[in-house]
């Protein structure tokens, strides 16, 4: 009898860096993102900051998780074959 018997199949990881700890560190970087850009508007909307601030921090947000996301397609594109 085969030392895997009774187990259930281990799926195949998919990326070059563990698709887990990926998806856990885009989710939170985008999250950050989030927090930080719902600040800033509420610091504009109290005219604690201008709002040349507001859309700075925006964009600077946008980027980040854009590349946040990007990177985490690509390491689902750099696929090491189930090694």
């Amino acid at each position: 009898m085969s030392p895997d018997a009774g187990r259930p199949p281990r799926s195949r990881s998919r990326g070059y860096l563990n698709p887990d700890v990926v998806l856990r560190f885009s989710f939170w970087t985008i999250t950050a993102c989030i927090i930080v850009a719902v600040f800033a508007a509420v610091l504009a909307i109290w005219a604690f900051t201008g709002t040349d601030a507001l859309w700075r921090t925006v964009a600077t947000c946008a980027v980040i998780g854009g590349g946040t996301l990007t990177f985490a397609w690509i390491n689902t594109i750099f696929d090491r074959g189930g090694h």
